[in-house]
């Protein structure tokens, strides 16, 4: 996906945050994050946004502060709107050789960088806010996701979150996750041992010690811990250990 696709995709996913607001109400419990509401999901979300804007311009602002704001706003959707659409357009102007800040493994440049991890960040947190609507954890076909953003989500995922020092995934003996959508040719092989996951893209299959089988989007949830569509066989390590959390 390019830097166009995944603005796109900010801005869709913002508009399905907003739907799924409208429908559940900010007092909503969110059961995808059991300790907020969806108050607090949206005033989380547009301090995401502001944040990541101030990083590709160079600025810093008092996290804080701005959660406060989006807490306290008249109209938390508007506020969340506005801070998403400065950050699309942000990222729309800024040049191929931007210089900011990147924080994954295998991290690409970084306005690539922030145009995928702003399209993933919102998207997930749009899917918090449509599990409060539903009142359960969404599946595939509740969703308005497409297989070229969910693939992209898996392998940010994968790929860039999991090799990081700071995750949580570990085994004390080494543990092989396959991960096999079934509608695309794409594939990962993740090894898990006490030290940080590496992934293989394009390996993987049914010889794995976890097999994870299913549609593109359904994948995608399911590693996000935003569904539990797709189950498998020792696949319980994954729902603390591979949890990306802002803090």
């Amino acid at each position: 996906m390019d830097v166009e696709r995944h603005l796109a995709g900010v801005r869709r996913a913002v508009d399905a945050f907003a739907a799924a607001v409208a429908e559940a109400g900010l007092a909503a419990s969110v059961p995808t994050t059991p300790d907020w509401d969806v108050r607090r999901l949206v005033a989380h979300q547009g301090l995401v946004h502001r944040w990541a804007t101030a990083t590709v311009v160079g600025e810093t602002i008092d996290d804080e502060a701005i959660e406060r704001e989006g807490m306290d706003a008249e109209d938390p959707v508007a506020w969340l709107r506005a801070g998403a659409e400065r950050l699309v357009e942000t990222l729309a102007d800024a040049p191929d050789d931007l210089q900011a800040l990147v924080f994954l493994a295998d991290a690409p440049a970084p306005r690539e960088f922030w145009a995928r991890r702003q399209c993933h960040e919102t998207t997930i947190h749009a899917v918090d806010a449509l599990a409060a609507a539903l009142g359960r954890y969404p599946r595939a076909a509740d969703t308005w996701l497409e297989p070229d953003l969910a693939l992209d989500g898996i392998d940010e995922l994968l790929t860039g979150f999991l090799p990081r020092p700071r995750s949580r995934l570990r085994t004390p003996e080494p543990t092989t996750v396959a991960v096999l959508p079934d509608d695309a040719a794409e594939r990962w092989l993740v090894t898990v041992t006490e030290r940080p996951p590496t992934t293989e893209r394009g390996a993987g299959d049914d010889g794995a010690d976890v097999v994870l089988r299913g549609s593109a989007v359904a994948l995608y949830l399911t590693l996000w811990n935003r569904s539990d569509e797709v189950e498998a066989d020792g696949f319980g390590l994954w729902a603390d250990g591979a949890r990306v959390s802002w803090s």
